[in-house]
């Protein structure tokens, strides 16, 4: 059992009701302090309405919810003062320059710090760690999608924060945008002193960037575990393909290694053409979608009868 020093996030038995409808049930879930843990799930599985609970920003129904050993639905300003919160938008004046930005953000900090450690960041030392000292000087609205992005984290991370929430944080970057922002995301997470959370709907970000995933359908945690783990947790994504006589073959294995040593055992040489396709994130992902929603359509049938 881990310590509650250690934990970022201790989340019990949380529920949110609207009305008469449930949209969580029970989500209980613990992040380690340093960790980076990706929340996935499709439309209208409760993503949204679980981190706006952890910011602090929409109260819950039921449950115990601990951010950084306290309360959000009670935390005072010193306590924001430790929380970074980057949207997938920020409404902001055009004509600000990055640096004179930053200035005014991180003075909103400055009666919260009581030591070196969190003392906000100086404008140049955060605009350098964020790869935007040659636009420091800068209108907001002279920079390219991913340098936005870029200010968008610098302002969640201007107070020192010890917990960066990232809502959707590469939502509407190109290719190169969204390079940059993961570079930039693993640099600031390798410093092992800040627990990121993101959401996205991107699973190859999910997989480049998380530490651990979680996935949330129905308003539950249906699945907690790294990539590779929950790639192992499901049976029969592996696909083996060869051509024997001149005829294509193609079989699903949960072991590929003893299944290839076997098929090699029968056949020798006459086995070409070899190709395996392990099971990806996105096979994984929607067949752990797709086994909890069929779980909840009979747990409703049974309800019902």
């Amino acid at each position: 059992m881990t310590r509650n020093d250690e934990l970022a996030l201790d989340v019990e038995g949380l529920r949110m009701r609207y009305g008469s409808t449930d949209v969580l049930h029970d989500v209980t879930l613990q992040v380690r302090r340093g960790e980076v843990v990706c929340l996935l799930g499709p439309n209208g599985a409760g993503k949204t309405t679980t981190i706006e609970i952890l910011e602090g920003f929409r109260m819950r129904s039921a449950g115990r919810v601990s951010v950084l050993g306290v309360d959000p639905a009670s935390g005072d300003e010193a306590w924001r003062a430790r929380v970074g919160v980057v949207l997938q938008s920020w409404r902001d004046h055009a004509r600000w320059r990055i640096r004179e930005l930053l200035q005014h953000q991180g003075s909103y900090y400055a009666p919260y710090s009581d030591s070196e450690v969190q003392r906000p960041w100086d404008a140049d030392e955060l605009i350098a760690a964020v790869g935007l000292t040659e636009h420091a000087h800068k209108k907001l609205r002279m920079l390219s999608g991913g340098q936005r992005r870029r200010v968008d984290v610098a302002i969640g991370m201007v107070g020192k924060p010890e917990l960066i929430f990232l809502d959707e944080p590469t939502a509407g970057l190109d290719p190169e945008a969204r390079r940059e922002f993961h570079s930039l995301v693993a640099e600031v997470s390798g410093q092992g002193h800040t627990t990121i959370v993101l959401t996205t709907h991107d699973l190859a970000e999910a997989e480049k960037l998380a530490t651990r995933i979680m996935i949330l359908d129905g308003g539950r945690i249906v699945a907690d575990g790294t990539a590779a783990e929950l790639r192992d947790s499901i049976a029969g994504e592996d696909q083996v393909s060869w051509t024997l006589d001149g005829e294509r073959h193609t079989e699903s294995t949960t072991d590929a290694t003893k299944f290839i040593f076997d098929l090699f055992k029968e056949h020798g040489d006459a086995v070409a053409d070899l190709d395996i396709k392990k099971a990806s994130l996105e096979d994984t992902y929607l067949t752990i979608v797709s086994r909890a929603e069929e779980r909840a359509q009979t747990d409703t049938i049974g309800g019902a009868a």
